[in-house]
């Protein structure tokens, strides 16, 4: 029945192939299963369901039938990956990354962030606590022209300290004089 309605629609974007001894780990199935591959990839099935005549019963609706089909995203993933079909994305990068100490010095960042922000200046926070080499690592990898250090000694001082990721020059500053740097640099 199967193989003479395929071949009666026409099916042309996909292959059809027929096997019986094709098992699914699952034990209420009572009719015919099938799976969804990819042929040009090795991540096995990315997809698969069969028939069921009791199924809806341990939900106490008795005597309906059907057929399900399942996708795992996660092997759409691997899938998608293997044969290259993600575009390669460049994340817009800020001004300048605020080096993340901990919570309290994260938030007093993300109120400088909010205010930069305020005056059309591009800026992020890193996303974690991390040694600050990683976080240097970082805004250099992706090429970040400043990097922002407030940890509990410029916070108590109310000064920022900017560093210049091409020079390497480093200097205290006020927040006015902050905005003053990354708006003319």
């Amino acid at each position: 029945f199967v193989v003479d309605m395929i071949e009666k629609i026409g099916l042309q974007s996909a292959d059809l192939v027929l096997d019986v001894t094709l098992a699914r780990g699952l034990n209420y199935y009572t009719g015919a299963i099938f799976e969804v591959e990819i042929p040009s990839v090795k991540v096995g099935s990315v997809g698969g369901g069969g028939r069921y005549d009791d199924l809806t019963s341990i939900f106490g609706l008795e005597g309906v039938g059907g057929i399900g089909i399942s996708f795992g995203l996660d092997r759409i993933y691997l899938a998608l990956d293997e044969l290259k079909l993600f575009e390669a994305v460049t994340l817009p990068k800020p001004k300048v990354l605020f080096i993340n100490f901990g919570d309290n010095e994260a938030l007093y960042a993300v109120k400088c962030i909010k205010y930069l922000r305020q005056n059309n200046i591009s800026a992020e926070l890193y996303p974690d606590i991390a040694k600050m080499k990683k976080q240097m690592m970082y805004a250099d990898k992706r090429q970040i022209a400043f990097v922002v250090l407030a940890g509990t000694t410029e916070i108590a001082q109310e000064l920022l300290t900017l560093k210049n990721m091409q020079t390497g020059t480093q200097q205290n500053c006020s927040m006015k004089t902050l905005i003053e740097i990354l708006k003319n640099s």
